[in-house]
């Protein structure tokens, strides 16, 4: 059971306060008969109508985010800006989380959504979805990093990580193509190099590219095929 305000909020269509407004001008119904009150309750399985357009008990959302950094990855975090932070107000009370997380000080692409489903399939141990990474280090990078990371490097703590792919794109710069998600894993493997990590930005997850136009900050909704690309993933 939920309130019917909340109900009409987790679409995203309306905030709360206008939930609220169109509830009390009568224009909702519940189990067929009007519902003026914003804090009735409401049965997952009754159906809500506004002006005669059934409304969903749960509309999957799908957000990709440019997460900046000084942003904490995370629905909540006493003293900290979080993710949600960034999102317009019709967005933050819906159930939103992000699918896997990136260090505070970390750039880049960022999936939010409340399909807890796909967000468990794609982040499974199992699943090994790819993340690239564009990673800038203090350092020169050379061919050995490059087959360290194919062999699979040793972290300092004797951790061994999957085989990697290094691209190099300057003397200090670099892609890097992860299929698992260890803690920190791309600073404690270029520091296992003695190459500490100067800049970190994710630019891909699964099929999803992080998308240029959008600045720090910035989120939109994931595209129609963008959607069905994770789905697939």
């Amino acid at each position: 059971m939920e309130r019917l305000d909340k109900r009409l909020a987790a679409t995203g269509r309306w905030s709360r306060k206008e939930a609220r407004e169109l509830i009390r001008a009568g224009r909702v119904m519940v189990d067929g008969a009007p519902c003026r009150a914003s804090e009735a309750k409401v049965d997952e399985c009754s159906p809500v109508l506004v002006d005669g357009a059934a409304i969903p008990a749960h509309v999957p959302v799908y957000l990709m985010l440019h997460k900046p950094a000084g942003v904490v990855s995370s629905t909540e975090e006493p003293g900290e800006r979080t993710v949600l932070d960034l999102l317009g107000e019709e967005y933050r009370n819906i159930g939103l989380f992000p699918a896997g997380r990136l260090d505070k000080d970390t750039e880049g692409l960022l999936l939010l959504t409340n399909d807890g489903p796909l967000a468990h399939r794609l982040l499974a141990p199992k699943s090994h979805v790819d993340k690239v990474y564009y990673v800038e280090v203090d350092g020169a990078l050379d061919q050995d990093d490059v087959l360290a990371a194919r062999e699979g490097m040793t972290l300092g703590d004797g951790t061994v990580c999957l085989p990697a792919e290094l691209e190099l794109l300057s003397s200090n710069s670099a892609h890097i193509t992860l299929r698992e998600g260890k803690y920190h894993q791309v600073k404690r493997m270029m520091a296992s190099r003695g190459k500490p990590v100067a800049y970190l930005k994710r630019v891909r997850f699964g099929p999803l590219r992080l998308d240029e136009g959008l600045a720090k900050g910035e989120w939109r909704p994931l595209t129609r095929e963008e959607r069905e690309s994770v789905f697939r993933a």
